[in-house]
């Protein structure tokens, strides 16, 4: 258990999400987050001087991103910070955050920024030198498209381990289906009254699209329209599958930013310092080979044995949901309702760009338990190689 790690309330933010090929899809990644950051802190009347370490997390390569962290610490105005590069593919905001509330917690860092971006639009294509090719032909790699469709080690697409669950426990296309309309619902919640959920943490991105002009993305891009019907007509993206492209998520563009802190520095900066908002714990876990959805069980159990709760005393629950049955596996191994989570949002209907796609959760599960008057809040989610991250934070 973590005692000392806070996250002002108000200090993080996250970027709308916009479509594959969409308004980010030429933007570089690290430099779009760190301007987008930088205007927010500005904005916050924040000093980005007084940042010790910066946790840049980024899974999809971008030119230079050997420089990483302390690049993209520089460009947001902390140039006398360190840092690193955390890239553990969905995982990567949930590790970012812990890896930054542990030094808190010994007492390395006072005030840490955790910045998480990624571009799955025009991903980077990789070869290497291959001099025992027929007539030295390199090896290449499709940096995103390869990854999803194969794992070299369980040897299938991503979507194939989301089937071998639901076809091990008895998933239905009917429960996905079910799953998938009422996470659209539940982000259209967050559409209301003009968007005021969203507007409680979404920071606009400014994308410079020639010397001359500059766009503005204020809101989610690539949002799919979800009726029961229109899922009922649609074909499984595998023959025989439980999934259809309305059951799973999309690649998508956008970053967030979360500040981890020390209490007294949290209320300091924070929006309202009669909020506190502490981080309590990470879980972990790998499940076995090709069956990803059910790493986030053990996973989320961790989490919560090492915060010393049970299920029943979490009042948010918020999963990163690439494939419906995570959802329903989840919920089925804990207990709990799968109409009762994910309120406001999920990756499942607002897309997945890797490395944000924890982080933006997480923000909106914060926002979520302050409007429910506090309690703990739980995020649990799978990642690639079979592995699932989930963290516990308490928001009294």
């Amino acid at each position: 258990m973590l005692t000392k790690a806070f996250i002002p309330y108000g200090g993080y933010y996250s970027s709308p999400f916009a479509r594959w090929q969409g308004s980010m899809a030429s933007a570089h990644a690290i430099k779009l987050a760190a301007a987008t950051s930088k205007r927010w802190f500005t904005q916050k009347n924040w000093e980005p001087l007084n940042i010790d370490y910066v946790f840049l997390g980024m899974t999809i390569g971008q030119p230079q991103w050997f420089y990483g962290s302390p690049w993209a610490a520089a460009l947001i105005g902390a140039e006398n910070s360190p840092g690193m590069l955390i890239t553990q593919a969905c995982s990567t905001s949930t590790t970012c955050v812990f890896q930054a509330a542990a030094g808190i917690d010994n007492g390395l860092y006072e005030n840490t920024y955790c910045l998480m971006g990624d571009r799955a639009s025009n991903g980077p294509h990789t070869i290497w030198p291959n001099p025992g090719g027929p007539g030295g032909e390199v090896l290449a790699e499709n940096w995103m498209m390869d990854n999803f469709n194969r794992d070299p080690w369980a040897k299938g697409a991503m979507i194939q381990t989301a089937e071998n669950v639901s076809q091990e426990v008895g998933v239905t296309r009917e429960q996905c289906d079910a799953v998938a309309l009422r996470r659209y619902q539940q982000y259209e919640d967050a559409l209301a009254d003009d968007r005021a959920f969203q507007k409680r943490y979404m920071f606009p991105v400014e994308i410079q699209v020639s010397r001359k002009k500059t766009i503005t993305v204020e809101a989610d891009e690539g949002i799919m329209p979800t009726t029961a019907e229109g899922l009922a007509g649609l074909r499984p993206v595998l023959p025989d599958g439980v999934h259809t492209f309305g059951a799973q998520t999309h690649p998508a563009d956008g970053h967030c930013g979360i500040a981890v802190t020390t209490r007294e520095k949290a209320k300091e900066l924070s929006a309202d310092p009669g909020t506190e908002i502490q981080v309590v714990s990470y879980g972990y876990a790998r499940a076995k080979k090709g069956f990803m959805a059910m790493a986030v069980v053990p996973a989320a159990q961790m989490a919560l044995e090492n915060a010393g709760i049970g299920i029943g005393d979490v009042k948010v629950i918020k999963t990163h949901n690439p494939f419906a049955a995570n959802d329903i596996y989840m919920a089925d191994q804990l207990g709990i309702d799968v109409n009762g989570f994910n309120n406001y949002g999920s990756s499942l209907i607002y897309g997945h760009p890797q490395a944000p796609t924890a982080g933006r959760a997480i923000i909106e599960g914060i926002e979520e338990t302050v409007m429910a008057g506090g309690g703990y809040l739980l995020f649990a989610g799978c990642a690639a190689g079979d592995t699932g991250g989930a963290l516990v934070l308490k928001v009294d």
